[in-house]
């Protein structure tokens, strides 16, 4: 599978990330894989994750094939680019094609990006995930990372007005140890101790991001566990419910 438009287009990300002096930061990158197939489980705070969670698995030298919703595959500047990055399209009235394409990627030696939460995460903080990553590693028989993004929502979130072009934006990229989920695995229980490793992640990255918001205005990107204005998880739950 010839990979002509992926590295371009992680070369522009970089450029980008360059010029606006975003300092990024990617810890446990040596638990992602250096061959043969995986599923990363990342959280979902921006519309940008699938970028920076790509770029975790980067120092593994590794291109990460994400399930995106088929929607993105049709539209005509997004589409083209999915397509040609090998990503994998998620229609959420027949899911069945897709977990099977994934699978049969997982099969091939491929990673693949999967953000359990299925949506963005309001309250910055891990929602309840669903059971697919897991599903899908133990049908291929590969491991499935945890990883946490955690700065990403300044730039663009659900919302609020996107800003693309702040300067020195912090993002932290946290990967953990791989889970080894096996046929006929409790998957209640593994999806639940894979949330709580994603949650760890996320409250070590929070816990260590060197910026705090520097106004009352800006305390927006804070769970409202850390003093922020964040909606609560049970507030966020009913704002997705709408």
């Amino acid at each position: 599978m010839a990979d002509l438009v992926y590295p371009p287009v992680i070369a522009a990300a970089r450029t980008m990330f360059r010029v606006l002096d975003n300092r990024i930061r990617v810890e446990g990158a040596e638990h992602i894989p250096r061959r043969g197939g995986a599923v990363i489980a990342c959280n979902h705070v921006s519309y940008l994750d699938f970028i920076f969670c790509g770029l975790g698995a980067r120092p593994a030298k590794r291109l990460t094939r994400f399930m995106a919703k088929k929607e993105i595959f049709e539209n005509k500047i997004a589409g083209p680019l999915m397509r040609g990055m090998h990503h994998i399209p998620v229609d959420r009235a027949a899911g069945l094609a897709s977990y099977r394409a994934a699978v049969e990627k997982l099969r091939a030696g491929e990673v693949v990006g999967v953000f359990p939460e299925a949506t963005i995460s309001q309250s910055f903080t891990v929602k309840d995930i669903k059971s697919g990553a897991i599903r899908m590693a133990a049908a291929a028989g590969v491991p499935v990372v945890p990883m946490a993004l955690w700065g990403t929502q300044r730039l663009w979130t659900k919302g609020r007005p996107k800003d693309l072009t702040r300067r020195h934006v912090p993002i932290s990229i946290l990967i953990g140890e791989p889970m080894h989920p096996a046929k006929g695995d409790d998957w209640d229980a593994v999806t639940k101790e894979l949330r709580a490793r994603m949650s760890a992640l996320l409250d070590r990255a929070q816990a260590e991001y060197p910026e705090q918001p520097a106004s009352d205005e800006e305390r927006w990107w804070l769970p409202a566990h850390l003093g922020g204005t964040a909606p609560t998880p049970a507030e966020a739950a009913e704002l997705d419910r709408r």
